[in-house]
């Protein structure tokens, strides 16, 4: 019957791709027998619940063969209908070309971008194992359910898989299982001309239980090779499972032509006459294979009432961990964690690095929301990113709460997408502002999915000092400000960091990246409207007859401060405006906006030590920049800013330049 199934699977991607007149076949003809196996056989699911907690997940790491798991989905019964599947990659429907997480049910990550998926199932393998240790008990294990992936050559290529697969076999991830559809044809041709390391032994170095040699298209095969991949309880499995790309195309079978366009008539009747289905009928569904999946509708729904049973002994015998549970599943915030920061005494504020100050709120946010884990990319120590009263998470170790990454950066966030996205843990992840750029793929994919990610960068500009221009960012504060969904923000003292962390654990519609100090800054005192912090920008101070408004972020509002004094002396009035959250700022009102960067006629003078390309909305051609225009230089931090301009007797000179000129 698994045979008919994959062949009804293949007929609806190959009629919906050719119906597209777009798409990729190739993955869906050469994986439909694995599909057939997952769906018809081995994963638990329920499509009346969806998002049912103790669900088999499976990820398409090889997101370009959505047409596999559209037509999967539509088969078991999940709110995919036929008519979706006829509106294959067209505008608004369910079926987009790469699956796209909370548009289609059944659909566990946004994935494409190869590798992406891979690593979130790696973070989704990691969340099962902290969930059953912390919610099973007395063998009643409400969380016991397996990861899989599938992922091809590209995915496999790519450095993202190396660096997760690398941490999930140290992490012993026993319930991830990965199927690697080798059909060694990349779109450039066969994989041979950039690909020819033995991947099986790859994957036994990162301490993974490889099976090799499985005809992919051999149902017994398939089946057997997953029940020995559950057997193992110590290591993660992958299955190298030999395909053709294409399979049954009479022309195009193992072929580069057929990994991304639609077969052709020619091949789409050759195809379909080859596997026995009806070759006049588009979207064809024999009434056995429609009647097996209403009887493993049954019996799945038999399995998923067993475990409800199960779960209702649980919440009986335990309801505070039910109530833990409900907070934890929800994303909720405790309302004690946003108390503790609305409250956070004045007396603990002083002269600090926001990366310590922030440091310090995290581990008193710890105590509050207990499921709030992280780590970094080996850099705690300097991110301040360490939960000093909770253990690390290890091997055989997942009652603690501090990830030790390893120096693997873009990984380390795909992970992190994939610990959100299963809806348990709050995951954090830091490193230094530089090295965003290794992990701004999956910065996006948080944001694409509206992931509550928290990312926390420190060492944020040229006051890194002796590490220099490799270490000193520039661009990248200006480049994640670009990003849609992900709100940016840089405080200017630790006043400031309180308030970015209430920001941070409010949003909900996608990750915050804080951008933070390594060297210490200076508590700005008597702010004139702080409250109005949450609005992007406010005004820290003002006088009348103001002739400058100065703007800036981060440190450079204490420079700001300075500046103003130095103007004061000189007879001149100016404000201080600073702006934590550029892009929420833009957002405000035309009136808001004037109220705080004051009448047109003031100079404006912009001081962030980053690139200017994002400031022109708030200036004009008279008005004056302090930016960083090339990279930074080795030395000490306050040394530096001063070579490029970052001090303020020569920032208060070039004003009243400026204001002379006038």
């Amino acid at each position: 019957m698994l045979k008919k199934v994959a062949n009804i699977a293949r007929g609806l991607s190959a009629d919906a791709v050719e119906k597209a007149q777009s798409g990729h076949p190739g993955l869906p003809l050469g994986c439909a027998e694995i599909g057939a196996v997952l769906y018809g056989e081995v994963l638990n699911y329920n499509p009346k619940d969806p998002d049912w907690i103790n669900r088999d997940r499976l990820i398409l790491s090889a997101g370009h063969g959505s047409m596999l798991l559209y037509s999967y989905l539509y088969l078991t019964g999940y709110d995919v209908s036929m008519e979706d599947l006829k509106n294959f990659r067209q505008v608004d429907s369910k079926t987009p070309g790469h699956p796209e997480h909370g548009d289609t049910p059944g659909v566990e990550a946004t994935t494409g971008p190869l590798g992406q998926g891979f690593a979130n199932a790696v973070g989704m393998a990691m969340s099962e194992k902290l969930m059953a240790e912390k919610f099973n008990r007395d063998a009643i294990s409400i969380i016991d359910h397996y990861t899989y992936t599938i992922l091809g050559d590209g995915c496999m290529m790519e450095g993202i898989t190396s660096e997760a697969a690398s941490l999930a076999g140290h992490l012993g991830l026993e319930k991830l299982i990965a199927i690697y559809d080798d059909n060694k044809i990349s779109i450039g041709g066969g994989t041979e001309i950039a690909f020819t390391e033995s991947v099986a032994d790859r994957f036994k170095a990162y301490n993974w239980h490889v099976i090799e040699n499985v005809d992919g298209h051999d149902l017994d095969q398939v089946r057997q090779v997953i029940k020995e991949g559950k057997s193992n309880k110590e290591q993660p499995t992958l299955i190298l499972a030999r395909t053709h790309i294409g399979y049954g195309a009479p022309n195009k079978q193992g072929t580069a032509e057929v990994h991304g366009s639609p077969l052709g008539q020619e091949d789409l009747i050759g195809m379909k006459k080859y596997f026995g289905l009806p070759k006049d009928e588009e979207f064809y569904v024999s009434p056995e294979v429609a009647e097996y999946f209403e009887e493993l509708s049954q019996t799945n729904k038999m399995k998923y009432d067993e475990w409800k049973e199960l779960f209702d002994t649980w919440t009986l015998k335990y309801p505070e961990l039910k109530k833990e549970l409900n907070q934890y599943v929800n994303g909720e915030t405790p309302t004690e964690a946003l108390e503790l920061l609305k409250n956070y005494p004045k007396e603990k504020m002083g002269k600090d690095a926001t990366r310590s100050s922030s440091g310090k709120i995290l581990n008193l946010l710890a105590d509050e929301i207990p499921n709030l884990i992280g780590g970094s990319a080996d850099l705690s120590p300097s991110t301040k990113t360490n939960l000093k009263n909770y253990g690390d998470i290890q091997k055989n170790q997942f009652n603690g709460r501090n990830i030790e990454f390893g120096v693997r950066e873009h990984a380390m966030a795909g992970v992190a997408n994939g610990i959100s996205l299963y809806r348990g843990y709050k995951p954090f992840i830091s490193t230094f502002l530089v090295f965003s750029d290794y992990m701004r793929p999956s910065i996006r994919m948080a944001a694409i999915m509206k992931q509550p990610v928290l990312f926390i960068f420190t060492h944020d500009s040229i006051y890194v000092g002796e590490d220099g221009p490799t270490h000193e960012p520039i661009e990248q504060l200006e480049s994640l400000r670009l990003i849609p969904n992900l709100k940016v923000l840089r405080p200017a003292d630790t006043e400031e960091v309180v308030q970015a962390w209430i920001e941070a654990l409010e949003y909900k519609d996608g990750p915050t990246a804080l951008i933070l100090t390594r060297q210490g800054v200076p508590l700005i005192e008597n702010k004139k409207d702080i409250k109005a912090f949450s609005k992007g920008g406010y005004i820290v101070s003002e006088n009348p007859d103001e002739k400058v408004t100065l703007i800036a972020s981060g440190s450079e509002v204490s420079l700001a401060v300075e500046v103003r004094e130095m103007l004061k002396n000189q007879g001149i009035s100016s404000r201080v405006v600073s702006v934590p959250d550029r892009n929420t700022f833009e957002l405000q009102s035309k009136s808001y906006l004037e109220k705080v960067l004051g009448d047109s006629t003031q100079l404006r003078v912009l001081l962030e030590a980053g690139v200017k390309n994002g400031w022109y909305r708030f200036l004009s051609e008279k008005d004056l920049m302090i930016t960083m225009e090339s990279y930074g230089a080795s030395g000490p931090g306050d040394q530096v800013a001063d070579k490029f301009g970052f001090e303020a007797r020569g920032i208060t000179d070039k004003i009243i330049e400026r204001i002379k000129g006038e």
